[in-house]
């Protein structure tokens, strides 16, 4: 049995609603573990206790990945009392010698939740420490950066660890809301889904798929990409939405400079469709402002009025090279980066139009009947569940 100790951040400032967040986080965490052995999880001074029928080394990656964990540690359980909690304390140091023979300096830090220990942490971590150098006798005492800080912490029992491990942190997956997320293929949209999850909402995909323009890799790459960001929401759906129609109806009737504001309009609206279907709130979006033609400041004004819902956009500040960096953490990048283009990036013409009104985007599109076009697309969408290992569709 493998028990570690999860800490949270701000679902602690929920006041009257932090039952319901805790309660969805604890939840959370046990349906990340299900399937490794039987769990069970409590709440219990502000910290999250849970136990798993499994190896640590098979649940720290399950952790590591729940919204609303900021940092967890596996841990070793011990009786509130002196003795057992110096056994527990020799054989964590123990443990991490033998991992990592290197260790010169340690250091013990007591926090008594449970006041009703009775000792003193100082004292106590002074007791603690001087039975390591007994036991270890190479080992120094180092206040600050030592080699092996050794916590303990003292609730209904104690809880002896030797190293923290950092969750994603924000707040659990449940807590705020359903949105759906535009799911281009590139390396932005993922990031993007990822940051805005982050924030408790439960995220469905779109992915608009042009075949023959756009191949099945394309398709692939969105399924792929959804698994990724399954590892931290639990699973998730993602739609692809059949796009070809309305892309040749843009080729055919939308003058070339206009198009692609004219196909994102499209986009918005029948992701209003879908939306209105699964009861999402929002729009999520990858879109940085500046970046490309269509992500100006006029450009994001006409594609936002084709739709009814807020858009989410997460990235709305940041520059290319920041969400590269933030696609490596995540390992979208290497996904992200097959070259199999998507339908965003098919058709770009050579000069678009980068500050179009909404006079202008309105008579571009005038010749399209728009409204069928979307609940056509929206209604042919096809559902594909995708959990932390398997795609079904249906």
């Amino acid at each position: 049995m493998s028990t570690f100790l999860i800490r949270y951040g701000e679902i602690a400032l929920k006041g009257a609603n932090q039952g319901f967040f805790l309660e969805t986080l604890r939840r959370n965490v046990l349906a990340a573990v299900d399937d490794l052995g039987p769990a069970q999880a409590t709440q219990a001074f502000g910290r999250i206790i849970v136990s798993v029928d499994a190896e640590p080394d098979a649940v720290e990656p399950r952790i590591r990945k729940v919204f609303g964990v900021v940092s967890f540690s596996p841990v070793r359980v011990a009786a509130p009392e002196p003795v057992a909690i110096t056994d527990a304390v020799v054989a964590v140091a123990g443990s991490a010698l033998q991992a990592h023979p290197s260790i010169e300096t340690f250091k013990v830090d007591v926090r008594r939740a449970d006041k009703r220990y009775p000792d003193p942490s100082m004292d106590t971590a002074s007791r603690l420490g001087a039975e390591i150098r007994r036991t270890y006798p190479h080992l120094r005492a180092r206040m600050k950066q030592p080699d092996l800080l050794v916590r303990v912490d003292i609730r209904a029992q104690a809880f002896v660890s030797s190293h923290t491990v950092a969750g994603p942190g924000g707040l659990p997956t449940g807590t705020g809301g359903r949105a759906l997320a535009l799911m281009s293929g590139g390396f932005d949209s993922p990031v993007a889904a990822w940051l805005a999850a982050r924030r408790g909402l439960t995220v469905a995909a779109a992915h608009f798929h042009s075949f023959p323009f756009t191949s099945e890799r394309a398709r692939e790459k969105a399924v792929d990409l959804c698994r990724v960001l399954a590892g931290f929401t639990g699973g998730l759906d993602l739609w692809v939405v059949p796009f070809t129609e309305i892309q040749r109806a843009v080729q055919q009737h939308v003058a070339e400079p206009m198009r692609v504001i004219v196909l994102r309009r499209m986009m918005m609206r029948t992701a209003d469709v879908l939306a209105a279907r699964l009861h999402a709130h929002a729009l999520i979006t990858g879109e940085s402002l500046g970046q490309v033609a269509s992500q100006t400041v006029e450009s994001i004004a006409a594609i936002n009025a084709a739709t009814t819902l807020p858009v989410l956009r997460p990235l709305i500040g940041w520059d290319k090279t920041e969400i590269i960096a933030k696609a490596q953490v995540l390992d979208t990048y290497e996904i992200s980066a097959r070259p199999y283009p998507d339908c965003c990036s098919l058709f770009v013409p050579a000069h678009p139009r980068t500050q179009p009104s909404l006079a202008e985007a309105a008579d571009a599109e005038a010749d399209l009947h728009v409204t069928e076009l979307a609940l056509d697309a929206a209604a042919r969408a096809e559902k594909t569940r995708i959990d932390r290992t398997v795609a079904v569709v249906g």
